[in-house]
């Protein structure tokens, strides 16, 4: 039994007649009778009364037709859902950002997404790196920013969003305030304010400070940065941020130093991974998010 018998059964039940159902259908009548008798065959039940003229539906003719219609509304339905979902009107994405993206680039790229595709829900969960990383190979996202390298990165596709340098953020009247450039091991005697440690950035920046031959004091640990920043103007700490971010604050309040000898890079990348199935509403999300880069990175 296929939809198509059910579709045939149900144009033989409402037109009362096999002549009119196969006019409707575009089809001849032997084959009509054929398709239903199969039907029947496949059922093993009579659904048509042919004893007389006018053809009357049995008991279970009149079951069978009740429940093909739903059959048949049902799978409408469905197909129609369907086509709204391969035509990119449905779907829903989830997205995980550590908490400074939030200030970049990436609003206006999810507002103008939106705006294309209003049916598409956009879940973005703000957390750690780490955290992220966790929950896109365990699949609770569909795609992670993260700052690189990632562990076991041959398992995921990259698309590089951001290349910026860490910078030195202090307060304006820090004795390092004046400084052109900093080297890290001139912060071994600082009070670190940092990230959590499930934050990427924690152990980068970690890692730079035991490179330089110390242990980093940390005195405070948030997954805010401006929160961060602001233990900063009051002078509880120093910390360190990608330049983006330090070029929105408040030079009257903060001094910012670039990091040298070495840099220390900080690339954000939004990572999917390479053997989950992307639906039609992702594919159109990852070509929407490299369209737009391309253009911020030619600006």
């Amino acid at each position: 039994m296929d939809l198509k018998h059910l579709n045939y059964f149900v144009a033989v039940a409402e037109a009362g007649s096999f002549t009119q159902a196969a006019r409707t259908l575009h089809i001849t009548q032997p084959s009509l009778s054929k398709m239903v008798r199969m039907l029947e065959e496949n059922l093993g039940v009579q659904l048509i009364d042919r004893s007389s003229k006018q053809i009357e539906l049995t008991d279970a003719g009149v079951t069978i037709l009740r429940s093909a219609k739903h059959i048949i509304q049902s799978f409408e339905h469905m197909s129609s859902e369907l086509e709204e979902v391969v035509s990119l009107k449905k779907g829903t994405l989830r997205l995980g950002i550590p908490p400074m993206v939030g200030s970049y680039f990436l609003p206006a790229i999810i507002e103008k997404f939106l705006t294309h595709y209003p049916q598409i829900k956009l879940q973005v969960i703000e957390q750690g790196g780490k955290r992220m990383e966790q929950d896109l190979l365990q699949g609770e996202l569909d795609f992670s920013m993260v700052i690189l390298p990632v562990k076991d990165m041959e398992r995921y596709h990259i698309l590089p969003c951001i290349h910026e340098n860490l910078h030195l953020v202090v307060h304006a009247n820090h004795e390092l305030a004046s400084s052109s450039t900093i080297r890290m091991h001139q912060l071994q005697h600082e009070r670190f304010i940092m990230f959590r440690n499930d934050f990427t950035i924690h152990h980068l920046i970690k890692e730079q400070c035991e490179a330089a031959g110390f242990e980093p004091k940390i005195v405070f640990e948030s997954s805010q940065w401006d929160f961060m920043t602001e233990m900063v103007a009051a002078k509880y700490g120093i910390t360190l941020l990608p330049e983006g971010i330090c070029g929105q604050l408040d030079p009257l309040r903060f001094a910012t130093i670039p990091i040298v000898q070495p840099a220390i890079p900080w690339q954000l990348s939004m990572i999917w991974r390479k053997d989950k199935y992307l639906s039609f509403a992702s594919r159109e999300w990852i070509r929407f998010s490299e369209s737009e880069l391309a253009l911020i990175h030619k600006a």
